[in-house]
């Protein structure tokens, strides 16, 4: 099996390039911001990080394709480089320190590309988490100086933490009843957003986190960490991995019954 170490290399390069391009920006006073097509909102910093991030891939891996989420999709074959340049864009345009910048190699495999190296940066936290397949998650300042992710071994609903984005999606897609019967039988919620949810089940300081709509740009990286340390990745319809359009993650004790609630439709 690859090990994928010098992908991850290469990823954190990618990282502090992106971090660079926007830390240097975050807070702006003359920041531009417009809206897209889907209403979503989008940076000078969005755009410019992911261009620094696809610079660097043509010419380190010129082979390698390339899915972002502002400029689409660039090359085909085997492996692919998933990118979110600012997952949290509202928080940042805001100067909430809560984004980070979102980097997955994916592969071809049975079923469909699968993630197999994920970096999370979130300069304004200074945090960042990261994994290769068969290799382990960890967080820390740098490679070698880091400490492995593990997730909780929480097994009983009413003593978990529950993290979620946001209430408007359940409601749109008529999951708000059992998403809120999940939220009355766990010990804790709380609506951290974005990735942050998904670093804090690898973590283990969260044992459940979902959301109803998602990119694969969105996910990519968190399944590959959260699969590492330890736990399980779905979507809504319980397929492992990043590819049904939403996400749960949970360290894998308790990921069925959450399922279970979050698909009562009533």
């Amino acid at each position: 099996m690859p090990d994928y170490l010098d992908d991850l290399r290469f990823a954190h390069v990618l990282a502090d390039a992106a971090d660079a391009t926007t830390m240097d920006r975050f807070k702006a006073l003359d920041l531009k911001v417009e809206t897209k097509p889907d209403m979503t909102p989008v940076s000078e910093a969005d755009k410019a990080a992911e261009e620094i991030i696809r610079t660097h891939l043509q010419r380190a891996r010129p082979r390698d394709a390339i899915l972002g989420e502002e400029y689409g999709v660039q090359g085909t074959g085997p492996r692919r480089w998933v990118v979110d340049p600012i997952d949290g864009t509202k928080n940042y345009v805001r100067g909430v320190p809560v984004w980070a910048t979102l980097i997955s190699l994916m592969e071809a495999a049975e079923g469909g590309y699968q993630p197999v190296v994920g970096v999370v940066s979130a300069p304004a936290l200074n945090r960042r988490w990261w994994a290769a397949k068969g290799h382990g998650a960890f967080t820390g300042r740098s490679l070698t100086s880091a400490s492995r992710l593990h997730v909780s071994r929480v097994s009983k609903m009413s003593d978990a933490s529950f993290a979620y984005s946001s209430l408007s999606g359940w409601e749109e897609q008529s999951r708000l009843n059992g998403f809120l019967d999940l939220t009355r039988d766990v010990w804790r919620t709380r609506a951290y957003g974005d990735f942050w949810p998904y670093m804090l089940v690898a973590e283990g300081a969260v044992d459940l986190c979902a959301e109803p709509e998602l990119s694969l740009w969105d996910m990519a990286a968190n399944a590959i960490i959260v699969t590492e340390a330890g736990g399980a990745f779905t979507g809504l319809d319980g397929r492992p991995g990043p590819h049904s359009g939403n996400a749960a993650a949970s360290n894998g004790l308790l990921h069925d019954e959450m399922l279970g609630y979050l698909n009562q439709r009533y």
